[in-house]
């Protein structure tokens, strides 16, 4: 790659999640990289290996021997092609957009052999902690960070994470906010549905963190007026199948109607929006891992729906409290039956708060987001 006239290095992206895997960091991955290239960045993706592609990218995207995960073969691999190609990336900036390739940088920075000309990272939460709570990663992460030249994070919430943990990169933090997607669907509102029933919608795969039990476990606590009628619906893969078993077995004596979508394309994902009255993802700590951010309650704020949601993690940046939805904690589950008594019981609510959620689900951009972190200067230290 050759940087262009405006004089900006080859980008050199690396991810171990990226289209056709679904899920917050690949849509970042991908946005991000659409993003700096449409800035006048010569951007080049590193990826796990597929045959999948999109006629739209303004970006090549070289597909690696690997399959994206964090085991030792993947990572002696990526290594491999790192060392590989030093020559060429000590003329580039290197992006490392999520924990894999991070994990990797980590075991070759000692060597010396690799010494791109930029290096910037983004955290998207969990990984902080991780890092932060094992023995020996603590302290190679605590060194690639040193090494950085800019590290950002979707959230104020990560940020405060990376100070407590890594207080020495404190200064290198900038902000790059999630967004809806490049391809995202917008839809005008849709007239309010007739009939009692309500539908409560969760999209995210079936795991302990996305708190689907939770959300299964409140609506069946709601008064008998409001179950009347009520249809839980839940789209995502089983990503857990013991976890998905007991959701099963739960929805199976709930009273109401629950029904499992499994794994809904993108492209039918408006339609399953439209189709609902209340969107709910209560999220937990789960372990060392927690929700970042969450794209996903910006697509459903897109939709004019109004969101049920656990005030854990950088949610709370994610959706406006008593404006877009409700933010309830997550250990108080009479509140969180409450929440959702309040929401469904409310047509006016959901209308108005609907009507909030789609202005708010605008209010960032990608473009915005790799300025902060691609662009010349020091950058918005957060």
């Amino acid at each position: 790659m050759r940087a262009p006239p405006t004089g900006f290095p080859p980008l050199c992206l690396l991810t171990h999640e990226f289209f056709p895997q679904r899920g917050g960091i690949a849509t970042f991955a991908e946005e991000m990289a659409r993003a700096a290239a449409r800035a006048g960045h010569p951007v080049e993706v590193w990826a796990p290996r597929s045959a999948a592609t999109k006629p739209d990218w303004p970006f090549p995207v070289r597909r690696l021997a690997v399959a994206g995960t964090h085991n030792w073969g993947c990572q002696v691999r990526l290594a491999r092609e790192l060392l590989r190609e030093r020559r060429r990336l000590r003329q580039s900036t290197v992006y490392l957009a999520e924990p894999g390739p991070m994990l990797v940088w980590m075991l070759l920075q000692f060597a010396g052999a690799l010494r791109p000309r930029r290096l910037v990272l983004t955290l998207h939460g969990s990984e902080v902690l991780r890092f932060a709570h094992h023995r020996w990663r603590r302290g190679l992460a605590a060194r690639l960070f040193a090494r950085a030249d800019r590290i950002s994070t979707l959230t104020a919430y990560t940020a405060d994470l990376v100070r407590r943990h890594f207080p020495a990169a404190a200064g290198k933090l900038v902000l790059t906010p999630g967004a809806l997607r490049s391809d995202f669907a917008v839809v005008p509102p849709a007239a309010p549905r007739a009939g009692a029933g309500r539908v409560v919608l969760t999209v995210g795969r079936l795991h302990p963190r996305k708190g689907q039990l939770l959300t299964l476990q409140a609506l069946q606590r709601l008064p008998e007026g409001l179950r009347a009628g009520l249809e839980y619906r839940l789209a995502g893969t089983e990503a857990d199948p013991a976890y998905a078993r007991t959701l099963r077995a739960e929805a199976a004596r709930a009273g109401f109607r629950v029904t499992f979508l499994g794994d809904v394309p993108d492209a039918e994902l408006p339609a399953v929006y439209a189709g609902a009255d209340v969107f709910a993802l209560t999220s937990i700590q789960h372990g060392h891992s927690v929700e970042g951010f969450g794209l996903v309650y910006l697509e459903a704020a897109a939709h004019g729906l109004p969101v049920v949601a656990h005030a854990v993690g950088g949610v709370a940046e994610a959706v406006a409290d008593g404006r877009t939805g409700l933010l309830v904690p997550p250990d108080r589950p009479e509140e969180l039956t409450a929440a959702f008594a309040r929401v469904l019981a409310d047509g006016a609510l959901r209308e108005r708060w609907g009507a909030e959620g789609r202005r708010w689900a605008g209010r960032t951009s990608w473009a915005d987001a790799a300025g902060a972190l691609f662009g010349p200067g020091p950058g918005r230290i957060l």
